[in-house]
């Protein structure tokens, strides 16, 4: 069974970036450092021979770790679906915390997408777990370190 990696469509195209880089750029790079440092002599005690080949295996790594998720990739179109006022994967959330009354506002996409400081949260985060399937006007509690939080949702965008 293959794993599903929800994602939105700007999400996928970073990682197709991310992936075409790797390949065209860092790959050869690191190749061309490994023929260099191979020249300079004995591999045993060649500190850019090791750093290089170290650098080789990150880089494919993160390129295997691409290609399955882009393999697995579940791409959700926010803007194609309708608007219900529904909390889904790839909506923007305006949230009023009910004890501060200060508003908030998140996306909700997938893992490899998620930057809180730019106000994108992680499908998988306790905070969007507790909004998905709820709608405009209900109440979430979210179980947070510092105890439970209530947000009034109020706003439910497909941007």
């Amino acid at each position: 069974m293959t794993t599903r990696y929800p994602m939105t469509v700007e999400g996928e195209q970073k990682l197709q970036q991310e992936l075409k880089q790797l390949k065209s750029e860092a790959r050869p790079k690191v190749i061309e450092a490994i023929a260099e440092a191979r020249e300079h002599g004995d591999l045993k005690e060649n500190a850019e021979y090791h750093a290089a080949r170290e650098q080789q295996g990150f880089i494919e790594g993160r390129i295997k770790e691409l290609e399955a998720k882009l393999g697995g990739a579940q791409v959700i179109d926010v803007k194609a679906l309708p608007q219900t006022g529904k909390v889904l994967f790839g909506v923007t959330v305006t949230l009023i915390n009910l004890d501060s009354e200060e508003s908030v506002r998140y996306r909700i996409v997938g893992e490899d997408e998620a930057n809180v400081k730019e106000g994108r949260i992680s499908v998988t985060s306790p905070i969007a777990r507790a909004l998905i399937g709820k709608e405009e006007g209900d109440v979430a509690q979210v179980k947070t370190p510092g105890g439970d939080v209530e947000y009034e949702i109020d706003k439910v965008e497909h941007l």
